[in-house]
C-alpha cells in the first residue's frame, strides 16, 4: 500500500504503541496504532462523501483535527481546512468556492449550514477494520487571504505533501527518538507539513498546542522533552525579551518560518542550533532552509531543499550571484497550478511558478530575502525595500520588531514610513529613542530609503501565525 494510507499502516504494524501526538494542555495522546484506527473510523463514516469530495475541517481541538484531516486525505478525498473561529456565512462561502459534494467536519454543536452535510467529530464510530488503500490519491486544499478580490485557491497533491514532509525530515535529522512542539495553527501549511507529516515520516512524536503561551513554556519544554521547536519569529521575539534564554539541554534546534528572523533573537537563542525557512503555501510549506548546524548568515533563509529557485529580472531573465530580482521557484513539492486555474500567469512554460517575493542568491547558492514584490515602495521611481530599512531600525537594541510600508504622497508617489515594536513595552521616554532610530537611519541609508516618520507601537495585524499583515499595515499609514 503505497501514499500516506500505507505510511500510517506501516507505522501502526510497526510500532503501535509509539506515541505519534500530545496535547500540550492535558494527558490525552494518540499512538500510531490509534490514528490508523481513527484513519479507517473516518473512512467509513465518509461513505456519503464522493471518492474525490471536499470534506471541510472545522475542529479547534488539535488532535481531533489532526485525526480527521490525515484520514480524509488518506481515504482518498480533499481535506480543506478553515480556522474554527468563521463565522457560520464565512464557512457557508468558503463551501460555495468547492464543488457540488462538500461536507463539514466540526466540533462545534452550535453550526448552522444550510444544505451542507454537517459531521460531528462526537459521531466517529469505533471499528476493527484495516485502513485501506483509495482508489485515488487525496490532496489538501487551501485558500489564500483574498484581499482583492475572489481567495486563489492552493491545492496539494498528496505525493506533493509527502515529498516535502520527507525532504523535511531528512533536513532536521528526524528519527523516532524527537518529540517536537508546535503552537501553530494547523489549518496552515507550516503546522500541518512540518508538523504532522514531517513526525509521521520520521516515526517521532509530536506535541500539539491550541496556542503559544510565554508563561511556563520552558517548563513545559522540560517536562515533555522536546528535543525541537516549530516556531515563527513573533513566537521567539516574545521569549527573547528577557535577553538570553535559558533552554533545555534537549532541544537539540528551533525552526524559524515565515518572516527575517531580528538579529537580537538569534543572540537570545545561544547556542542552540537554529533552522530559518522559506516557504510558500504553493510550495507545501518550505522551499529553502539554513542547513541543521551551519553558522547563521544575516539575513539569510538558507539554500533550496529538494527545490530549485532562480532570480529573475521584470522581463523574466535569469539574473547573475548577487543580483536582486524576482524569485521563481520549481519542484517536486511546487504546485503547477491553482484550483481551476486561477492565476496562471504566474506559471511559465518550463513549471517554474512566480513566488512574488523579491531575492538574491550569493555564490555559495544561499537565499537572502528582501520583501514581497507588491511592498516595494516607489519613492520617486526610486525602489525601497522594506527589509533593508527594518534591518537598520533593528541595529538598535531597544528595538523588538520594525515594519515598513509604503505611504501615499502626491508628490513621490509613496514614501517610508516605519512602525516599531519595543523589547521594553513600558519604556517611558520613547522621544529620545524615535530621535535616534531617525539619526541611526540618516547615517546608515540614503536620503531616499529613510522613513519620513517613525510610530512606536503595541503591535501591528497579523495572521494567525504571528506573521505580520502588511496590507492591514499599509491601510493604517493610509488613514494616519
Amino acid at each position: 500500500m503505497d501514499g500516506l494510507a500505507g505510511l500510517i499502516s506501516r507505522r501502526a504494524a510497526e510500532t503501535p504503541d509509539s506515541v505519534w501526538l500530545e496535547d500540550a494542555r492535558s494527558h490525552r495522546i494518540v499512538t500510531f496504532a490509534g490514528l490508523a484506527e481513527a484513519s479507517a473510523s473516518w473512512a467509513s463514516r465518509l461513505g456519503g462523501v464522493a471518492a474525490i469530495g471536499s470534506v471541510i475541517i472545522d475542529v479547534g481541538d488539535p488532535l481531533d483535527f489532526a485525526l480527521a484531516h490525515l484520514a480524509v486525505v488518506a481515504s482518498g478525498r480533499r481535506s480543506v481546512p478553515t480556522n474554527p473561529d468563521l463565522t457560520d456565512q464565512e464557512l457557508t462561502r468558503t463551501c460555495a468556492l468547492l464543488d457540488d459534494s462538500v461536507a463539514v467536519i466540526s466540533d462545534r454543536d452550535d453550526r448552522s449550514l444550510a444544505g451542507i452535510t454537517l459531521i460531528p467529530v462526537a459521531t466517529l464510530p469505533s471499528t476493527n477494520e484495516p485502513l485501506r488503500a483509495p482508489d485515488s490519491a487525496g490532496s489538501v486544499l487551501l485558500f489564500t487571504s483574498g484581499s482583492t478580490g475572489e481567495p486563489k485557491g492552493v491545492e496539494m497533491q498528496e505525493r506533493q505533501l509527502m515529498f516535502v514532509a520527507e525532504a523535511i525530515a531528512r533536513h532536521n535529522a528526524l528519527t523516532p527518538a524527537d518529540r517536537g512542539y508546535n503552537p501553530l495553527p494547523l489549518f496552515h501549511v507550516n503546522a500541518e507539513v512540518v508538523g504532522l507529516l514531517s513526525t509521521l515520516v520520521s516515526g517521532s512524536a509530536l506535541v500539539l498546542d491550541r496556542r503559544f503561551h510565554r508563561t511556563g513554556f520552558w517548563e513545559l519544554v522540560r517536562e515533555r522533552r522536546i528535543t525541537w521547536i516549530n516556531a515563527v519569529p513573533a513566537i521567539l521575539a516574545v521569549l527573547a525579551r528577557g535577553g538570553t534564554l535559558d533552554i533545555p539541554d534537549s532541544v537539540r534546534f528551533v525552526r524559524s518560518a515565515s518572516a527575517p528572523l531580528p538579529d537580537a533573537v538569534r543572540v537570545a537563542l545561544g547556542g542552540v542550533p537554529l533552522v530559518v525557512s522559506w516557504g510558500m503555501t504553493e510550495g507545501a510549506s518550505q522551499i529553502t532552509a539554513t542547513p541543521l548546524g551551519a553558522p547563521a548568515r544575516d539575513g539569510s533563509v538558507g539554500v533550496p531543499v529538494g527545490s530549485e529557485v532562480q532570480v529573475r529580472d521584470d522581463d523574466g531573465a535569469t539574473l547573475a550571484a548577487g543580483e536582486v530580482g524576482n524569485l521563481w521557484v520549481r519542484g517536486p513539492g511546487i504546485v503547477t497550478s491553482y484550483f481551476r486555474g486561477r492565476a496562471a500567469e504566474r506559471f511559465d512554460a518550463d513549471g517554474w511558478l512566480s513566488s512574488g517575493d523579491l531575492g538574491v542568491i550569493d555564490t555559495d547558492g544561499w537565499v537572502s530575502l528582501v520583501g514581497r514584490s507588491d511592498d516595494v515602495i516607489n519613492r520617486g521611481g526610486e525602489k525601497v525595500y522594506p527589509a533593508e530599512v527594518e534591518e537598520v531600525l533593528l541595529g538598535d537594541d531597544r528595538v523588538r520588531e520594525a515594519v515598513v510600508v509604503g505611504r501615499p504622497d502626491p508628490i513621490l508617489h509613496q514614501v517610508p514610513v516605519a512602525y516599531v515594536i519595543l523589547v521594553d513595552p513600558d519604556l517611558a521616554d520613547r522621544e529620545p529613542l524615535v530621535a535616534d532610530l531617525m539619526g541611526r537611519a540618516e547615517r546608515e541609508l540614503p536620503r531616499f530609503k529613510r522613513p519620513v516618520e517613525i510610530s512606536i507601537v503595541v503591535d501591528v495585524p497579523r495572521a494567525p501565525t504571528g506573521k505580520v499583515q502588511r496590507n492591514k499595515v499599509r491601510a493604517l499609514a493610509e488613514s494616519a
